[in-house]
């Protein structure tokens, strides 16, 4: 096999180490190996990173809390318009795949927060610029959110210097597209299903993701794969400390197709609960999203045209969540 095979059609995901994230030289080595794991399979772990075991620990703790909650407790906050709340059992449809054609919903719960929007903020009330909920019965949780979303959002901000300098862009050409980010944190739990279930019978059904970056803290049940180029289904076998971390749509349309949006799905047959963490870290709502000059020549022009990742994002949710349908 090819060095340009081997990135392609892994037997498991490449490991970034970001020990050195910050620095100069550290931020140099970091993006050639992201831009070797990106434009391959579109997947990697990061190890090193500036979150500790103590903070993914809490966050953990927090989302089994929450999750042990009596079904009452939590459907008191369910997901509010501006996607924001609790999400019962087998209530999205990922209607938009472009990997498979999904009829049955994802057989897992979440909670989902996002970005903080306070009611003076000229964005308040937009579309997605609204409240958190929080569970009455858990004042405890807010804070153990908070705290984890402070540190996930200042770990991404200092991603985007090495993703500029992967694409062969100044460090800082990313910055001004995340002035007030989209971000979203999502603990999920995945009851174990049946090691009989149908094929079709998922977690989460196999789909891309929307915006720029997929920070993905899993605990070691296993049960994520990652579609290779060739078809096969590779397993993001957990390993302790470190993230899963996968290019978004937006991104894959800024490189114009130089980094891949690779399907993943998730079955739970671990006999036990699953809990998993992702955190997605995208630009601004107004962003407009159009390929990079860096990614693109007179051999290959733009793939995509331009689009505002806020309108590109809704059409989404409208069509992958029940709670946003019409009702029948």
């Amino acid at each position: 096999m090819t060095t340009a095979e081997a990135a392609l059609l892994p037997d498991r995901l490449p490991v970034v180490d970001l020990a050195g994230l910050g620095t100069p030289e550290g931020d140099q080595a970091i993006a050639r190996e992201l831009d070797a794991a990106f434009g391959g399979i579109g997947f990697a772990y990061f190890a090193n990173t500036p979150i500790s075991l103590a903070q993914q620990d809490a966050i953990f703790a927090a989302s089994r809390a929450f999750h042990a909650l009596p079904d009452a407790a939590k459907r008191a906050i369910d997901m509010n318009e501006f996607h924001r709340g609790y999400m019962a059992p087998k209530t999205s449809v990922i209607q938009t795949s472009s990997v498979a054609k999904v009829t049955k919903p994802n057989y897992s719960e979440s909670f989902m927060f996002m970005h903080e929007v306070p009611a003076g903020d000229p964005r308040f009330g937009l579309p997605l610029q609204g409240p958190n909920q929080w569970p009455a019965a858990l004042p405890e949780f807010r804070t153990a959110v908070l705290a984890y979303q402070a540190a996930m959002e200042a770990f991404c901000r200092t991603l985007l210097r090495p993703v500029a300098l992967a694409l062969g862009l100044p460090a800082d050409t990313l910055l001004p597209f995340f002035e007030k980010p989209t971000t979203f944190l999502r603990l999920l739990h995945y009851p174990p299903q049946a090691p009989d279930s149908a094929d079709d019978e998922f977690g989460s059904a196999p789909h891309t993701d929307y915006g720029f970056l997929t920070i993905l803290l899993q605990d070691m049940s296993g049960g994520l794969e990652v579609r290779r180029k060739d078809g096969a289904w590779l397993k993001a076998t957990p390993i302790r400390g470190t993230y899963v971390v996968n290019v978004a749509d937006m991104l894959a349309r800024w490189t114009n197709g130089r980094w891949q949006s690779t399907p993943h799905r998730v079955k739970n047959l671990s006999g036990g609960d699953r809990y998993s963490c992702p955190y997605f870290f995208d630009m601004d709502m107004d962003a407009r999203v159009e390929c990079l000059p860096s990614c693109t020549d007179a051999a290959n022009p733009p793939r995509f045209p331009p689009v505002l990742y806020g309108d590109y994002l809704l059409e989404r949710l409208n069509k992958n969540y029940a709670y946003r349908q019409p009702a029948a």
